[in-house]
């Protein structure tokens, strides 16, 4: 996926505010989304269709899973786009011995006031990096699925609010499955997206090597909105229109998915749900107010595939790359809905 960017946009030193004006009163500006990728990359040497695809999904108001290797800058795109935004990110370490108190938090008996006080646990943040959470067990990932899907947690029959915005960057390494436990379908299905960094090229890589500048690389992000104008920003992208012939397009794509003979279970209205949020954001980046077919096509693959239960279904990473070509040949043989 790849979102173009002004020419004549301001450096990603710039604040937002000077690219939106001075009236604090004005609509959301989605140059405000493009700065935030040009932000991610001063800072990793990741592809800038994986870093749109990051901006694209937090626009959405969704949650992303990378299914990656370590060493390729996952933590660091993760604490660059809560720098980038304003907003507070956490990281979790996802073990065997996880509790889901240990995500959640705890309440405490205080002897000064005679009450249990609530003291949250790491998943109070704008962005929360869950790192290798398939090493967790099925107790503690069911824990995620109340924030991810609600943006709250319950503790002890009180509920808690997340803070807003509220993203989940995932990751799962593919080559070690010893001590893995799968994530359950129904997990899975709260993930908007699903990627991976991939090696970054030979020159990027030797350009590492040789560099002078052994500064934090986050030191290069600035920060381009707050956390409150992003929420903002989420809200104008759900004001962009999808037409009956886009939505019914969409339809298709995922009913599609549910009748292949390889294919298990195939993507559920959650995923259509999904597909439109991201078509409608992609939209909004592209300074449009309506959906086309192309922004649907770009994004079916990151948004169907990882959903797909296939019927020779083992777990790794073959088996990821067989649904996004499943995906890949049902965009191109389903007809395209005319302008």
């Amino acid at each position: 996926m790849t979102v173009p960017v002004n020419p004549t946009a301001n450096a990603v030193t710039q604040p937002v505010e000077a690219a939106q004006g001075d009236a604090e009163a004005e609509a959301p500006s989605a140059a405000a989304l493009v700065h935030i990728a040009d932000a991610l990359a001063s800072a990793l040497s990741s592809s800038r269709e994986v870093i749109d695809l990051v901006v694209t999904t937090f626009a959405a108001g969704g949650h992303l899973l990378l299914e990656d290797v370590p060493g390729v800058g996952k933590t660091t795109l993760a604490r660059a786009m809560g720098q980038a935004i304003g907003g507070r990110a956490r990281r979790i370490q996802f073990t065997p011995d996880l509790l889901p108190s240990d995500l959640t938090g705890v309440s405490i008996y205080s002897r000064d006031s005679h009450e249990f006080e609530f003291h949250p646990g790491p998943l109070f943040a704008n962005i929360v990096i869950a790192d290798e959470i398939n090493r967790a067990n099925p107790k503690t990932q069911s824990a995620m699925l109340e924030a991810m899907s609600e943006g709250q947690i319950s503790v002890d029959g009180n509920t808690h609010t997340l803070p807003n915005p509220y993203l989940v960057i995932a990751t799962q390494n593919p080559i070690e499955l010893e001590g893995t436990y799968p994530l359950p379908e129904a997990q899975l299905d709260r993930f908007m997206t699903c990627s991976s960094f991939g090696y970054p090229s030979a020159k990027a890589e030797a350009a590492m090597l040789t560099a002078t500048d052994w500064s934090n690389p986050l030191e290069r992000v600035a920060q381009i909105c707050s956390a409150e104008e992003a929420g903002r920003l989420r809200d104008a992208v759900r004001t962009v229109v999808i037409a009956d012939a886009v939505a019914d397009y969409i339809v298709a794509l995922t009913r599609a998915t549910r009748i292949r003979e390889d294919v298990r279970y195939g993507a559920s209205p959650r995923a259509s749900l999904h597909l439109a949020a991201m078509a409608r954001a992609r939209a909004f980046i592209n300074g449009r107010d309506y959906v086309l077919p192309d922004d649907v096509q770009t994004l079916a693959v990151p948004v169907l595939a990882h959903r797909l239960v296939l019927d020779d279904a083992g777990f790794g990473s073959s088996d990821l790359e067989h649904a996004r070509q499943i995906i890949a040949d049902i965009v191109s043989s389903t007809p395209v809905p005319r302008a």
